[in-house]
């Protein structure tokens, strides 16, 4: 876990970097609350942060204070270092935001197992952001966190001129496998179909579960033609597998239809008109008979 480290005094500042890297740290050292308040704003910045209360310009509190005052997406653990012990001063430093409060000289041990709660706290908060952003069922991006991904993908395109593919997937008849073998049968379908949209993807494709049993997957830098392909692909494994019912000895197949749009040389695009791209073209598979592959220049030139 990174650790960001703000001290002025040098021989506590080389101290405290010792001692955190010894433990296995990596460490981000700042001199100043400037430096501290400046790489704190950068993107993937440190989530576990020691501030010196007393720094010249910019002290602890007023970083702490600011890191308050800004909405952010992963809580930042602050432990305040300072030589005052007096009462007062620790509720004036734990009022202005700070997590825990450790007076100087410090014991290495006693920082250390601060330091090993507040790693629990962040752990325990991204572990609960991570829950909020998943399918409970299949594993897959929910479908708000999938838009979040495709917002940025999609500003990403525009910028950079880029391709990006989309395929919305409907399975055909589910609601017949829920009539026929119950609910449980058809979350086990659902997993499945999951796994099998997962195979079929890289690393940094994004797959979520856009409703009940429609799916939908991103594709950076993945143009028209290509995208058709994968999706014809994962239509043939998805035709071709199949759901066990062990306890009953049955097997459940299912097919699925495959809209299909995709950002090329056609910007600035918005996410609203890609996803009713690939939408009119998963209606069109649909009312042509299912299992099939459709995309969206189909329907322009029919």
């Amino acid at each position: 876990m990174r650790i960001l480290i703000a001290e002025d005094e040098p021989i506590s500042r080389r101290l405290l970097e010792n001692a955190l890297t010894k433990w296995g740290y990596e460490v981000v050292v700042t001199k100043n609350g400037e430096e501290a308040w400046n790489i704190l704003q950068q993107e993937n910045s440190p989530n576990l942060v020691i501030l010196d209360w007393m720094m010249p310009g910019m002290d602890g509190i007023e970083v702490t204070r600011r890191l308050r005052g800004r909405q952010q997406d992963n809580y930042v653990y602050i432990i305040l270092l300072t030589a005052r012990s007096r009462p007062e001063d620790i509720i004036a430093g734990l009022d202005s935001g700070v997590d825990d409060y450790i007076v100087k000289p410090f014991f290495d041990e006693e920082l250390r197992y601060r330091l090993k709660i507040g790693e629990r706290i962040i752990r325990l908060e991204q572990r609960i952001l991570n829950l909020a952003r998943i399918d409970y069922l299949t594993g897959l991006l929910n479908r708000r966190a999938f838009m979040e991904r495709l917002e940025a993908e999609v500003s990403r395109a525009n910028r950079t001129r880029g391709d990006l593919g989309l395929i919305i997937i409907d399975i055909d008849f589910f609601k017949r496998v829920n009539d026929t073998y119950g609910h449980q049968a058809g979350d086990l379908v659902l997993q499945d179909f999951a796994k099998n949209l997962t195979e079929f993807c890289r690393g940094y494709d994004f797959i979520g579960r856009y409703g009940g049993e429609e799916f939908i997957i991103g594709l950076p830098g993945t143009n028209l033609e290509e995208c058709g392909i994968i999706a014809e692909r994962i239509r043939q494994q998805i035709e071709t597998s199949h759901t066990s019912l062990d306890e009953e000895g049955v097997f459940i197949n299912v097919t699925a239809s495959f809209g299909i749009t995709a950002m090329e040389k056609a910007y600035p695009y918005t996410t609203d008109k890609l996803i009713s791209a690939a939408d009119n073209a998963l209606y069109f598979a649909k009312n042509s008979g299912r299992n099939t592959v459709k995309n969206y220049k189909e329907i322009v030139n029919k």
